[in-house]
């Protein structure tokens, strides 16, 4: 489909720029409802945008240049996918790590994670600029301190030494390598979290809270100055936050529950925004017919360009 153009407007809220409004265009570029939208992240590859939808359990790939999405059936409920530096995927399923390859649509086990937790689900993921992939898992019922977050190097998951929460999300690491941004998503606060020279996980301090008033934290993605995007459940936008913590713009989007920004294009400068429906009553939902559908902005600060995982065909 073309892109259709959907809102414009900015809330533009930084220290600096209190009461101040400034024109953006907000696109709709796929209108297919997810239930659960989550995990986009951009193939400079294949020049295109990886999505799921969690709950529908399916992997979606969108081309910008041609305005199509791909869609493929996952045998499971699906967190994430990271582009694997064989031509495949790496992909996060209720079921462990799998190879995914989108020439015909097949997902090949790697290995568990939480065997041990069938309530549990893998639910988002990132990779560093090391190449170690990070992600974590969620109590699926909502219930539970049973989330926790886990490295992959590519041959073997450890776990790291972070307290396990309800719901992770995120996470995201800062340009250079030395910070982990993990989200409490129940408990509505970003953590920061030193990467030590090893890899392992050192020292966590608070780097932002969020009022409940304006929502959940969910997904976490960092640009090229270390600045932190994040969609905010419940809340009809995705925020940014600079280095020190502070606001700097919160982008208004036409869909409630907004799970996670990807920063990606040819120079890095679009934003894609996943979404959800789930939980919305047939009220909501007339209220938001957008709701699910996958969505983009221009930003002047671009994202990292990171490295594919390194996988084994």
């Amino acid at each position: 489909m073309s892109d259709l153009i959907v809102a414009i407007g900015i809330a533009a809220i930084g220290d600096n720029m209190m009461g101040q409004e400034s024109a953006m265009t907000v696109r709709q570029l796929w209108d297919g409802q997810a239930l659960l939208g989550e995990g986009p992240v951009w193939d400079a590859a294949r020049n295109c945008l990886w999505f799921v939808d969690i709950k529908a359990p399916a992997v979606h790939r969108h081309d910008p240049a041609t305005g199509h999405t791909d869609s493929w059936a996952a045998p499971a409920p699906v967190g994430w996918v990271l582009p694997a530096d064989n031509g495949l995927l790496l992909a996060g399923l209720k079921t462990g790590l799998h190879r995914f390859d989108p020439a015909d649509g097949s997902f090949t086990h790697l290995s568990d994670v939480e065997s041990d937790a069938p309530g549990n689900r893998l639910n988002d993921a990132t990779i560093g600029p090391d190449g170690i992939v990070w992600f974590g898992s969620m109590d699926d019922s909502h219930e539970q301190q049973s989330g926790r977050v886990y490295r992959w190097d590519g041959e073997r998951v450890a776990a790291t030494g972070i307290d396990p929460v309800c719901i992770t999300n995120g996470p995201a690491v800062s340009p250079d390598g030395r910070i982990l941004y993990h989200v409490d998503t129940v408990a509505g606060i970003i953590h920061a979290v030193t990467i030590e020279a090893d890899g392992s996980t050192g020292a966590m301090r608070d780097f932002a809270t969020i009022d409940p008033a304006d929502g959940n934290p969910d997904g976490v993605t960092c640009d090229s100055q270390g600045n932190v995007w994040v969609g905010i459940w419940g809340g009809w936008c995705a925020r940014l936050y600079a280095p020190d913590g502070s606001i700097l713009t919160e982008v208004k989007l036409p869909a409630a529950n907004v799970t996670k920004v990807a920063l990606g294009g040819p120079d890095l400068k679009t934003a894609y925004v996943t979404t959800a429906h789930i939980g919305l009553s047939d009220e909501e939902r007339a209220g938001q017919p957008a709701a699910g559908n996958l969505f983009a902005f221009e930003v002047e600060v671009p994202g990292q360009r990171l490295p594919t995982v390194r996988m084994a065909r």
